[in-house]
C-alpha cells in the first residue's frame, strides 16, 4: 500500500526541514512539498515530527542466564519496542562451550523464526575461542554477521584472557569486522564477590561494591590499548561511570579507533537505589554507580565522547513466584526472587527497550541537554553506521527502509507498568511523567503501531544482513 504521512518536520541527524513522504514497497519513495496523494492512504502529520525508527544495538531476548531466562523472547520484545518508537534491533547470539559461531547464529535465528516482527541482526558473543573458532571468524560475514562480542567479566562463564580478546581483535580486523567488549576486570570482581559473600555481606548494595568503577575503568583502558596494538576498532558496551568515559576519551584523543555506548539506567539510576527494598530491580552489570556519574554521562553524550544510547535490554520478573498475564496468557518463570537473601544470585539485567526513546526525549531534549538532531544520532544514526546498515537504516532519505515514527512531542503519559508493552512486572520508572512519544510507527511502511492499536504480524520481521568495514565515528 502507498502511503502518504504528509504535514510534518523531518528531524534527521543533520537537519530539520518540513516534508511530506511517500512509502511505497517498504522504502520511502519520495520526499517533498505537497505530495501528490491520490491513490494513497493519507496520514496527517500536522504538528508532528517524522524521526527515523529507533535501533537498539544492545539487547537480550530470551536470553538463558543466572538459572533462568530474560523475559523477554523475540515477539513480546519487539512488540514492546515497537511502542517505543524502536523498529529495529540487534539481539546478541551466544557462543556456548563447543559451538560453532555459526552454530550459535542458527541457535539465536531459531529463537526469532515465527516470532519477530521488527527487523533485528545479530552479534556472536564468543565464549570458546580456539582455533578452529577463531578460523571460523571470516565467515560470519558472508552470513550478515560482522560483530563479535568478548567478555572481560564473568569469570567462569564468559570471561576470556587478554591474549585471546587480543587475538580476536586481529582477526576480526582483517575481516573488516568490529568487537564489542564488556570491559570489566572479572577477576577483581570475582574475587570482591566471593569475599563478600564469605564475610556475610549479602545485601543487595554488595552487587555495586563487588564490581567498582575503577575494574570497569581499568579493563576499559586495558580493552582500548589492546585495540590500538591490533589497529582494530572496537565499541565498548555499557559504560557507567567517568572513570571508564575518561579512558575512552583517552584513546580518541589519540586516534585510536574506539567508540562507545550508555545505556538509561546509567543515566538515572545510582546504587542507593539498590538499598530499596525493591533493590534488585536495578541490579544489572555494570551496575549502576553515582548521581555524579549520572550527571557525567549525560554531558558526554552532549559533548559527543560517548556514540551511541542502547538499552542492554534483559529483563527478569521481579517476582517469578507469581504468574503475569501477556496478551491474555499466563507467564511465568523464576527471577530477581533468586537472589533473595543473596546478591550474588539476582538474575544480572534490566529492561529498556520500550522506555530508551521515552527517556531521552524527555530528560535530553525537552531539558535541553541535547537537540532533537543529536537525539536522532544517538539513537538510530550512527547506531545505523557503525554497525552496518546505513543509509539503509537510521535515517529518512529517498530509497532507505520506511521505517518512520510519527513523533506528537506534547503527547505526555505516566509510566505504569500495566500499560507497556515489556512482558515484566514492574517497570523502574513507574510514576515519571514523561512528554513526547510516538503517535504512529511504520516498519518497511507497515503501520504497526497506531496510538494504542497493534497491527503486528508474529513472523514479520527479517533478518538484517550487515556490511562489514563500517565507519568508526
Amino acid at each position: 500500500m502507498r502511503t502518504i504521512i504528509k504535514g510534518g518536520t523531518v528531524i534527521t541527524a543533520a537537519d530539520t526541514f518540513a516534508a511530506d513522504l511517500l512509502l511505497e514497497g517498504g522504502r520511502i519513495a519520495q520526499m517533498g512539498a505537497d505530495l501528490p496523494a491520490a491513490g494513497a492512504r493519507v496520514v496527517d502529520a500536522g504538528g508532528m515530527l517524522l524521526l527515523p525508527g529507533g535501533i537498539d544495538v544492545h539487547t537480550h531476548l530470551e536470553l538463558p542466564f543466572f538459572g533462568t531466562v530474560a523475559s523477554d523472547d523475540f515477539y513480546t520484545g519487539q512488540r514492546a519496542a515497537v511502542f517505543g518508537g524502536t523498529t529495529s534491533h540487534i539481539d546478541f547470539a551466544i557462543q556456548h562451550k563447543g559451538e560453532s559461531l555459526h552454530q550459535a547464529v542458527e541457535n539465536w535465528q531459531h529463537k526469532a523464526q515465527d516470532k519477530a516482527v521488527i527487523d533485528y541482526g545479530l552479534h556472536v558473543a564468543i565464549t570458546d575461542l580456539n582455533d578452529t573458532v577463531m578460523a571460523e571468524i571470516p565467515s560470519l560475514v558472508s552470513a550478515g554477521v560482522t560483530t563479535l562480542k568478548l567478555f572481560q567479566a564473568y569469570k567462569g562463564v564468559y570471561q576470556v584472557d587478554d591474549a585471546t580478546l587480543f587475538r580476536a581483535m586481529l582477526k576480526a580486523a582483517e575481516a573488516g569486522m568490529l568487537v564489542m567488549v564488556h570491559c570489566e576486570n572479572g577477576d577483581v570482581i570475582d574475587f570482591m564477590i566471593r569475599d563478600n559473600v564469605a564475610h556475610g555481606r549479602l545485601a543487595t548494595e554488595y552487587h555495586a561494591r563487588s564490581h567498582p568503577a575503577w575494574a570497569e575503568a581499568e579493563a576499559s583502558l586495558r580493552a582500548i590499548a589492546l585495540a590500538g596494538i591490533a589497529g582494530a576498532p572496537l565499541y565498548i558496551v555499557h559504560m557507567t561511570c567517568a572513570e571508564s568515559v575518561d579512558q575512552l576519551r583517552y584513546g580518541r584523543a589519540r586516534g585510536l579507533p574506539v567508540m562507545g555506548e550508555t545505556c538509561p539506567q546509567y543515566l538515572f539510576f545510582t546504587t542507593d537505589n539498590l538499598r530499596q527494598p525493591d533493590g534488585a530491580k536495578y541490579v544489572c552489570s555494570p551496575p549502576v554507580r553515582t548521581a555524579a556519574d549520572n550527571d557525567y554521562l549525560w554531558q558526554a553524550l552532549s559533548a559527543g565522547h560517548l556514540q551511541v544510547v542502547a538499552t542492554d535490554h534483559c529483563p527478569f520478573l521481579f517476582d517469578g513466584t507469581q504468574a503475569i498475564k501477556y496478551e491474555g496468557e499466563n507467564y511465568q518463570k523464576p527471577g530477581k526472587e533468586l537472589g533473595a537473601g543473596d546478591f550474588s544470585k539476582i538474575p544480572n539485567g534490566m529492561h529498556g527497550i520500550e522506555d530508551r526513546l521515552l527517556l531521552l526525549w524527555t530528560y535530553g531534549v525537552n531539558t535541553g541537554r541535547i537537540s532533537a538532531n543529536r537525539f536522532v544520532e544517538l539513537t538510530a544514526t550512527n547506531p545505523a553506521k557503525i554497525f552496518g546498515l546505513y543509509p539503509r537504516k537510521g535515517t529518512l532519505a529517498p530509497d532507505s527502509d520506511a521505517d518512520v515514527v510519527v513523533w506528537d512531542p506534547a503527547a505526555e503519559l505516566t509510566v505504569d507498568w500495566r500499560q507497556m508493552h515489556m512482558r515484566v512486572d514492574h517497570n523502574v520508572y513507574d510514576g515519571r511523567r514523561l512528554r513526547g512519544r510516538p503517535r504512529q510507527v511504520f516498519v518497511r511502511g507497515e503501520l504497526l503501531v497506531d496510538g494504542s492499536a497493534w497491527h503486528g504480524r508474529r513472523g514479520a520481521g527479517t533478518f538484517l544482513q550487515r556490511s562489514s568495514h563500517a565507519p568508526v565515528i
